[in-house]
C-alpha cells in the first residue's frame, strides 16, 4: 500500500500527522508521505488518515 498527499490539495491541519505518525510527517506548511510503502501495522491508520483529511488531500494505493 502506498500513500500520497497532494500537496496542492493540503491545508498543513497535520492531522495525518497525529492520526499515522509513522507514515506522513511535515515538510515546510504540507503534509508529505515519509515512506515509500505504508508498513503493514500502519495500514489502518493510513485509511483512517486519509478518509479524515478535511481537504481529500491524501490518496491510498493499494
Amino acid at each position: 500500500m502506498k500513500a500520497k498527499v497532494d500537496p496542492d490539495l493540503c491545508t498543513g491541519c497535520e492531522l495525518c500527522v497525529d492520526t499515522a505518525p509513522d507514515v506522513f510527517e511535515m515538510k515546510d506548511d504540507v503534509a508529505v508521505a515519509k515512506v515509500e510503502v505504508v508498513p503493514t501495522v500502519a495500514e489502518e491508520a493510513a485509511k483512517e488518515a486519509a478518509e479524515s483529511c478535511p481537504a481529500e488531500a491524501i490518496s491510498i494505493e493499494e
